[in-house]
This record gives C-alpha cells, structure tokens and sequence, in this order.
C-alpha cells in the first residue's frame, strides 16, 4: 500500500506539470483539438460515403461501424492522452543522456519514462469519441448490461494496453539505433485498421497478422462486440486480453535487455 500511495503521489505531481506545460501554450493546446476533431470527422464522413452504396460491409451495419470508429478513436485519444508522447521520447533521452539520470531516481524508471507527460487535448477528443459512440448506441436501441459495460471497460483497457506494450518494445530499439521515431510513426498509421469490420477481410495472411502479431483488429473491433452482444465476443475478449498480456511481457523482456546492454550515452 505505501509503494502505491508513492507512485499515486509521483502521478499526481506529473499530471500537474502537465497542465502547467500545456497552459503555457494554449493556442497550441485549441489548435491540436480542432485538428484531431476534424480528423475524426473526415473519417466518419467516410463510412457515410461508403455505405451510401451499401448496405452493410462484411456484415456490419453503418451505425454498427461508426461506433466501432467511434471506439476506435476513444482508444487511440486515451493512448494518445497517456503514452504516446512519453514512448516518444525515449529514443531522445536515450540520446541526450537524460536516461541516465531517470535510471539514478528512486523510481521504476519504465514508470517514469511511461507516465511523464499527459497530453490533456487528447481527454477532450476521447469524450467526443464518446458522445459518437453514445449516439451511435442509441441509434443501433443498443441497452447494455452492466457486465457488457464492464466487459466494455476491461478490453478497452486491454487494447490500450497492447499499443503501448508494442510501441514501447518499438521504442526500445532506439538502444541500438539512437532514433527510433520512423518506427514509431509507422505503428502509429497502422491504428487506421482498427476502425474497420473484420467481417471485411477474408482469412489470410493479412488477418492473421494483424490479429495475432500486431493485433489492431482486435483492439477495437472486441470493445464493439462485446458492446452489441455479438456471439463471438467471449472469445474474442478472452483472445485479446491474453494478446495483452503477452505483449507486456515481452515489451518488458525486451526493455530489460536493452538496459543491460545500455552503457549511456556518454560512453
């Protein structure tokens, strides 16, 4: 309990200096909001394009899809909100040498590197997200139960959970290359396949890495079935909370080797 209360309280302080930061640069802070909306909006514009040719796309309705975009983007902005900076960086305290002081703080230093800054724009872009995902439900006269929203939660969580696990084993490459920022802006456009039906790809090659190897099929196509009550959600929750164990583990592996082969920046 007191190493909880430690890390709450060195959170806390984070989170402060955040807003600190952030209020320096408010017209920067609007400025990246009405980008990320915008953004949001084109994408939904583009499932009502293609479904005013359609009916459904490999078995999904066109409100059964914007909530899955909608779920889409609340676990892209909360990532965003939470590591996606901070996973950043590392390859730039690898390089300047500011690793080698976070390794000398009485802290976990993955804690630390994870949790540094908050970026608060992206909170208010997720709560959009949930207002789409919200109406969306409506629309769809979706009433979950209390265990769908808790089962809704959870793999929220998890997919959250898998793009930092895999960004930051991405990250860790940069103990080896100095930059690792190309890697990680890749990763980050592939989050663009996490907003369509899976329905919509045959069994192949394609749909098998991108469910089992680098799984953004499931990061947001799970959180909507578990919401509607599709058959297959069971299972699918239980495949990608094992996805997300899995890849925290080896992210963490692979960091701890990285550091022991590390010998700063300086030498």
């Amino acid at each position: 309990m007191k190493t909880a209360h430690y890390y709450w309280t060195i959170y806390l302080a984070l989170w402060r200096n955040s807003v600190t930061r952030e209020m320096q640069f408010k017209v920067n802070f609007l400025l990246w909001i009405v980008v990320e909306l915008l953004w949001f909006a084109l994408q939904l514009a583009f499932m009502q394009v293609l479904y005013s040719q359609t009916e459904s796309i490999g078995g999904w309705t066109r409100w059964q899809v914007i909530l899955l975009v909608g779920i889409s983007n609340l676990i892209q902005q909360l990532f965003t909100a939470i590591f996606l900076t901070n996973v950043n960086d590392l390859s730039e305290h690898v390089r300047t040498g500011k690793l080698d002081f976070m390794l000398l703080l009485p802290v976990n230093t993955r804690f630390l590197i994870s949790l540094r800054k908050v970026d608060l724009g992206s909170f208010i872009n997720a709560s959009f997200a949930g207002v789409v995902i919200a109406y969306a439900g409506l629309q769809l006269g979706l009433h979950p139960t209390i265990a769908q929203f808790l089962g809704f939660a959870l793999v929220c969580v998890a997919g959250i959970s898998v793009h930092y696990s895999i960004m930051f084993l991405l990250a860790t490459i940069a103990f080896s290359t100095v930059r690792a920022q190309g890697i990680l802006t890749g990763y980050y456009n592939l989050f663009n396949i996490a907003r369509l039906p899976d329905g919509a790809f045959r069994r192949g090659t394609f749909k098998a890495v991108f469910t089992f190897v680098l799984p953004m099929l499931l990061v947001a196509n799970v959180p909507a079935k578990t919401l509607m009550g599709f058959p297959s959600a069971p299972g699918q929750i239980a495949l990608l909370l094992a996805m997300s164990a899995v890849c925290f583990v080896v992210s963490e592996l692979f960091w701890r080797w990285s550091l022991k082969r590390y010998t700063s920046a300086s030498s």
